[in-house]
């Protein structure tokens, strides 16, 4: 790729034109550093939604393409933007790199740890820059926050915990049915074995299923796992991993849990992860308080600066050796002590310069110029580790039992679960 100028616009591509793919889209065309020169997707509905998009932005229409295959093969495209379903991550991102283009990715970083680790493995030799779409870790008061934890604000962190206790209503059942004109089945399918069409199985529902994705853990999930390793400093892989829950109250089609605990021991110190997609109550919030003893007089609660205390539905708790923190998308709280002393209270910026996304797209189009990885705010290494934590969690709950880690990932003594690193088998032309 040619070194361009520092106000040369980066030539991008959106590869998945759904819902994520759409906010891509938007964001991009407002972002001064881009310039949207492709749009592709298996759906044709899709691809002429997101033109529609572009026409309404005042923009010259964008080329359109079915297969990324042909997206990759354009030279006028520098680097794409990719938010299709989880099971085409690594896949789309390889053939991209090889193609010789950077890469933004959604999240999580890969669908299995195999693909995980041989995503890290070409964008070393290829030498493209990859940012995985963990937005968070761009935003500005959760800088802030994690700069003030690892500086012992709340003492040595012993638990970092994450929570998706994100609202999941029954998906129902549905049989199978005739693919809908102008969508490409076998395209969408890629590297995940053919199955006939079934609406279930499409337009974000896939998730559920573990051919294509895998559960709220590596979904909303993947986020805040991101964000507890990120409160621990981002350690490498624990030393063991064991997960546990079910799919609970509905009968339905889904095949992931609804409700899924998992633990992790980095030794000296763990992270703990919860998803609840049933009815359920947060957790953070005001601080806990004891009830006087007879002749005290009762405590009074330190009143935050910002707001009200933050409680957690989606986010993280994070337990230090001096005190405790709350974060989610309403802000930051720590408290220390046994008094439970207020010691920082952040809220996030409001407005379209308080877009995460956006900062962190730019971040990426930024070392897109530089070519300096070290500046990426996730780049994939780290973020593979983190969607890596979410396999180790799927791989145990659907074992029924603890995993004992060694190194690169793979498990000791356990062949079954060395098996489900990777898939059974790839469909021809899609093996990663």
């Amino acid at each position: 790729m040619q070194v361009m100028g520092a106000n040369d616009k980066v030539n991008m591509a959106i590869v998945g034109l759904g819902g994520r793919g759409s906010a891509h889209l938007n964001v991009y065309l407002r972002l001064p550093e881009a310039q949207v020169v492709g749009l592709c997707d298996v759906n044709q509905a899709a691809r002429e939604k997101a033109q529609a998009t572009v026409a309404r932005a005042g923009l010259e229409k964008a080329r359109e393409y079915e297969d990324m295959r042909e997206t990759f093969a354009d030279p006028k495209v520098e680097a794409v933007s990719i938010a299709t379903p989880n099971h085409w991550h690594a896949l789309a991102a390889i053939w991209a790199m090889k193609a010789g283009k950077d890469v933004y990715g959604e999240k999580p970083a890969c669908y299995n740890i195999h693909e995980g680790l041989k995503l890290i493995e070409v964008s070393r030799a290829t030498k493209r820059m990859m940012q995985v779409g963990s937005q968070h870790r761009s935003n500005p008061f959760k800088i802030q926050a994690m700069e003030a934890i690892h500086g012992g604000l709340i003492g040595k962190v012993y638990q970092s915990k994450g929570l998706c206790f994100k609202r999941r209503v029954s998906i129902g059942r549905k049989a199978d049915s005739p693919t809908p004109p102008g969508v490409n089945w076998d395209m969408f399918l890629g590297p995940a074995p053919r199955r006939p069409f079934n609406e279930l199985r499409f337009r974000y529902n896939w998730h559920w299923f573990w051919d294509t994705g895998n559960g709220d853990i590596g979904n909303q999930g993947v986020h805040e796992l991101g964000l507890a390793r990120w409160a621990m400093g981002d350690p490498g892989y624990p030393k063991s991993a064991f997960s546990w829950g079910g799919k609970y109250a509905y009968d339905d089609d889904q095949e992931t849990p609804n409700t899924q605990t998992a633990m992790y021991d980095f030794g000296g110190r763990e992270l703990s992860f919860e998803v609840r997609g049933l009815l359920t109550g947060s957790e953070g919030g005001a601080p806990p308080r004891r009830g006087p003893r007879p002749g005290e007089v009762a405590p009074t609660t330190t009143a935050p600066t910002n707001g009200a205390p933050i409680s957690v539905m989606t986010g993280n708790l994070i337990y230090g050796t001096e005190g405790w923190a709350a974060m989610s998308d309403q802000g930051f709280q720590a408290f220390k002590g046994e008094s439970h002393e207020l010691v920082m209270d952040l809220r996030p910026e409001r407005g379209p310069g308080g877009d995460p996304t956006g900062k962190h797209m730019t971040n990426f189009l930024s070392v897109v110029k530089s070519r300096n990885y070290k500046d990426l705010r996730d780049g994939v290494e780290n973020s593979v580790v983190s969607a890596n934590l979410v396999h180790l969690a799927n791989i145990s709950y659907r074992l029924g039992r603890k995993l004992t880690l060694a190194e690169g990932p793979k498990f000791v003594g356990d062949a079954e679960a060395n098996a489900m690193l990777t898939r059974s088998k790839y469909t021809k032309g899609y093996e990663v």
